[in-house]
């Protein structure tokens, strides 16, 4: 019961005929009433239509459902896809009885193409809502997903449970990534947002599959209160931070074609924004994630894929460790024998970087680069 392990939420999953093989790809996940609420967005400047509207309902920072459709982005869809995003709230809104500014609004799959509502108004018909349907609203965000992504963590005296959906076209800027998340802790929505925004970029946003932002990432967080506790900012954050952080793995792990998970961590920046900046840069190369694949511990890609950003580099200040292995040192060779390191990488792997001795840092998951995601995306979706 993920997203419905905390008190107040039903959600339930139906098929509606947006996929073509008639699995699930309808979701709901209803409070009962307004609550108030928080939402991550993309930054895409070619946000679906689904975040534009959204962004405006949940701007008084209340919301009591989150729809979600999977099998059509409804991106770059233009006025029709306005049009459409709108015509799903209002159609949840009618099936729940509440206003269509209480309604959150989520898509994915292919972008360019238009949404059927007339099919939204159909699986609407055919929800079943309660507590336990919160597998079916897990299995009917996916799109290339292999398997369901669900959390939960427990706080004192109050819960946090949470969904996600995402395999590829993964670099979240708030992948192809949707994420409702809830609790029964009673927070206002300023305290919600803060706490979000924090959880977001230590998990979500440290999280590159394959360098591709998405047009509808959506991350939305809802509190009942039903709790009845109210718990500091900082421990409620540590919480929502462990199953958002829960969620990115679970993401990493299903990635389009990968073999293994690879967590870079990199300190020693001038501050934590110039380490993600770094790390980013890493898991954006091509040629890095491809040596990932080949259990290469090629280091010479990483020192060259830090100094194309720009950003200042002393590579005297470089060191770099390869499964706990250091295979450079003050940016030369360490002398490592890499066939011994090799060994070392035919599973999940870490990669530690430290580029001086500054305060920022950070960690990012990424995977290696095959010819399996090759070939699954070379295929129309």
């Amino acid at each position: 019961m993920s997203v419905t392990a905390a008190q107040g939420f039903v959600a339930g999953g139906a098929a509606a005929g947006i996929k073509a093989d008639g699995s699930l790809d309808l979701a709901l996940v209803d409070a009962g009433h307004s609550v108030p609420a928080a939402a991550v967005f993309t930054s895409n400047t070619a946000a679906a239509a689904p975040v534009q509207l959204s962004r405006r309902h949940i701007a008084d920072g209340t919301a009591r459902a989150v729809v979600l459709t999977s099998g059509c982005a409804n991106a770059a869809t233009g006025a029709e896809g306005m049009a459409a995003a709108e015509r799903v709230a209002e159609l949840v809104a009618d099936h729940l009885g509440c206003d269509p500014t209480e309604v959150v609004v989520c898509s994915t799959g292919p972008i360019g193409t238009r949404l059927p509502t007339d099919r939204v108004a159909e699986g609407l018909s055919r929800l079943k809502m309660s507590r336990e349907g919160a597998a079916d609203a897990a299995r009917a965000i996916m799109t290339t997903d292999s398997r369901p992504k669900e959390a939960v963590a427990r706080g004192q005296g109050y819960v946090v449970g949470g969904m996600a959906k995402g395999a590829g076209m993964i670099r979240p800027d708030m992948a192809t990534m949707l994420a409702v998340i809830t609790t029964d802790a009673r927070l206002d929505s300023a305290t919600l947002g803060r706490a979000l925004r924090r959880a977001v970029d230590r998990s979500f946003n440290a999280l590159d599959i394959d360098g591709c932002e998405s047009t509808n990432d959506t991350v939305v967080l809802l509190a009942s209160g039903m709790s009845g506790i109210r718990p500091d900012e900082e421990a409620f954050g540590t919480v929502l931070e462990k199953v958002c952080r829960d969620l990115a793995r679970q993401m990493a792990e299903d990635a389009e074609g990968a073999s293994r998970v690879v967590t870079i961590e990199l300190s020693g920046a001038s501050d934590d924004e110039t380490a993600l900046a770094l790390a980013r840069a890493i898991a954006d190369s091509a040629l890095v994630r491809s040596s990932f694949y080949g259990a290469d511990p090629n280091w010479g890609r990483l020192l060259a894929a830090m100094g194309a950003t720009r950003l200042p580099l002393d590579p005297s200040a470089v060191t770099i460790a390869y499964a706990g292995v250091v295979v450079a040192e003050g940016g030369v060779d360490a002398g490592a024998d890499p066939d011994l390191v090799s060994e070392k990488l035919e599973d999940d792997f870490t990669v530690s970087i430290r580029v001086g001795d500054g305060p920022g840092r950070c960690e990012l998951l990424t995977t290696d680069l095959t010819p399996d995601y090759v070939v699954f995306n070379g295929e129309r979706s």
